[in-house]
């Protein structure tokens, strides 16, 4: 009995622990990608598509590291799409303080995507340019 206890309690900790209050956005990604099927925008606007609260959101590209995404994000965030072996997607990832709030996983669908300065995006400053191949 006392095994299925201390099995019960850890089974507890770990999904307390776990990232799964982070949302993973596929409607936005479909928003998203509906932009990017219209050869004739090149920027999308998040604070458009989004409808939820976040304060900063982080672009990262093809092959980004674990411990580059954590340096820029500046906290702990487990990868969940695998960016680091993967040259066909972007990951943008969204924070509220300090907590990542979504994410979402941008399939390239033959474009490269930036932002203008280095740093995060914010509410004010939301514009993710489209360069298509």
């Amino acid at each position: 009995m006392k095994k299925i206890a201390v099995f019960i309690l850890l089974l507890l900790l770990l999904v307390g622990c776990s990232q799964s209050n982070v949302i993973h956005n596929t409607e936005l990604e479909d928003s998203i990608y509906s932009i990017v099927e219209d050869k004739n925008k090149n920027e999308l606007g998040l604070t458009s598509l989004t409808t939820f609260e976040w304060e900063n959101a982080f672009l990262f590209s093809p092959y980004s590291t674990q411990e580059g995404i954590e340096e820029q994000l500046g906290i702990y965030f487990k990868d969940p799409s695998n960016i680091d072996i993967r040259d066909d997607i972007y990951l943008l990832v969204f924070l509220k303080g300090d907590k990542v709030v979504q994410y979402v996983e941008i399939e390239r669908q033959g474009s490269d995507f930036s932002i203008e300065e280095k740093g995060p995006l914010t509410p004010s400053n939301d514009v993710i340019s489209i360069e298509r191949h």
